[in-house]
């Protein structure tokens, strides 16, 4: 049984080693400032990695346009920030826990599922 102690082992050193990489995948999207922009970049929002609006920047030409079509560019700018943001969460996934069970050494003769 030696095999399965060994197993065991190497799945708490991934648990533990996935759970380190979470956590600074975590900081990196904190951190992160995204941008997202409608018409033709007249309005700008930056989000966060956690959907947390940092910044939005209206054209000072637009408050002069109606309300509905500056309601309508800030809402197109958010749903592009929040778009590239669910693409660097993604991403972010993908590089830090991409190949994480890629190195688990199976004991010779160890059949998945059991049975």
């Amino acid at each position: 049984m030696k095999g399965l102690g060994d197993l065991m082992k190497q799945a708490q050193q991934m648990q533990t080693e996935m759970q380190t990489r979470m956590e600074e995948m975590q900081q990196k999207l904190t951190d992160a400032r995204i941008e997202g922009a409608a018409g033709a970049g007249m309005v700008k929002v930056v989000m966060n990695g956690r959907h947390d609006v940092v910044s939005v920047e209206i054209d000072p030409d637009l408050l002069k346009e109606d309300k509905e079509m500056l309601e309508d560019l800030l809402a197109a700018a958010v749903n592009d920030a929040v778009r590239k943001v669910e693409e660097e969460v993604q991403k972010q996934q993908k590089e830090q826990l991409g190949g994480l069970a890629g190195g688990m050494q199976m004991p010779e003769g160890f059949k998945f599922p059991f049975g």
